[in-house]
């Protein structure tokens, strides 16, 4: 069969023509879509804007006060931000808030604790914020805090040793609690314990009745906890006045003085002349006059047997003749 007669094959001319309608419906799809791509308007991402500290210094606190209840997460948090460092930079507003925690009303002390324990945490906006706290009127004022948080909720007694107590105790007495263990970290617990820190709140923990029974559950306590009670009370164990003022709140026994070594007293060996029978109630005199190399072997030995003496003495009391112990001479020798 030729190919005319090909061409009058309906079938293959029904299946070309499908072919090319086929390819037809590919290829306007592929021109469609092409057009449709670049026909679109893409929006343009927007440009990533820093706030600078002139613009930063430029805002009112009125403007602070109106972005703190913006809807966006993200404006509350940079307006808490600039809010934050601005307070730590400003010592009228952190004695503000020190005044604040000292206050009896529960609220205005819980607002006054919030804030300031939020200025200190931030630490992008200040490199060393703890510098404002580290006085005799912040610690103060952190002591009275927590004395006045005593009273706020009533805790069982510290004996059991298996119960953690800490993670249920007030907030802010919490709070408190937080910002002075990262002051004694920071600087250690001298004014920590000037400001009566052990006295006025430590000391008035439920730790029992007895003295013996108040300093086996602080000593327990401490053994067994790891929260930041037990972490200032190790500060303070570390130094001579904590541990003076934990015998003081009688939560720990006085501190016993080593006994002295015995082993490491030191006995002096000295040559003294011993031949001089008169001079025997003077001072003894030690001998620092080399000897002479020129002696024979003999006078040598004869010289050290009359010269030598041992004086043994521990150093608990003066030097006396009963401390020197003298060579025995063989009268035949």
């Amino acid at each position: 069969m030729g190919f005319p007669s090909s061409l009058r094959d309906e079938r293959l001319v029904t299946a070309g023509l499908g072919l090319a309608a086929v390819g037809l419906l590919i290829g306007m799809r592929a021109v469609l879509e092409y057009y449709r791509d670049e026909a679109e308007i893409k929006p343009t991402p927007p440009k990533t804007q820093y706030i600078t500290q002139e613009t930063e210094d430029s805002l009112r606190l009125d403007t602070l006060d109106n972005l703190l209840g913006h809807y966006n997460f993200a404006i509350r948090d940079t307006t808490l931000k600039i809010i934050a460092g601005r307070a730590v930079h400003d010592p009228s507003t952190i004695y503000s808030l020190l005044w604040g925690i000292t206050r009896e009303n529960y609220d205005e002390r819980m607002e006054a604790l919030r804030a300031l324990a939020f200025a200190m945490e931030d630490k992008d906006t200040y490199q060393e914020p703890l510098n404002m706290l580290h006085s005799r009127k912040a610690y103060s004022a952190l002591v009275r805090s927590l004395e006045l948080s005593v009273n706020d909720m009533k805790h069982e007694k510290l004996d059991d040793p298996l119960y953690d107590e800490y993670y249920l105790r007030d907030i802010g007495e919490r709070r408190c609690l937080m910002l002075v263990s990262q002051l004694v970290h920071r600087y250690g617990v001298d004014k920590l314990i000037e400001a009566g820190f052990v006295e006025k709140w430590l000391a008035r923990q439920p730790w029992g009745d007895s003295d013996e029974e108040r300093q086996n559950n602080f000593a327990m306590y401490l053994d067994r906890r790891k929260n930041r009670i037990s972490d200032i009370c190790f500060h303070l164990k570390t130094t001579k006045a904590g541990r003076k003022a934990l015998y003081k709140a009688k939560l720990a026994t006085k501190p016993r003085r080593s006994k002295r070594d015995r082993s490491s007293r030191i006995k002096v060996v000295l040559e003294i002349d011993m031949t001089n029978e008169d001079n025997q109630d003077d001072a003894l005199r030690a001998e620092h006059v080399p000897r002479l190399n020129e002696q024979s072997a003999e006078e040598q030995r004869l010289r050290r047997r009359h010269r030598e003496a041992m004086v043994l003495n521990d150093g608990t009391h003066s030097l006396g003749r009963s401390d020197i112990i003298e060579r025995t001479h063989d009268p035949s020798g």
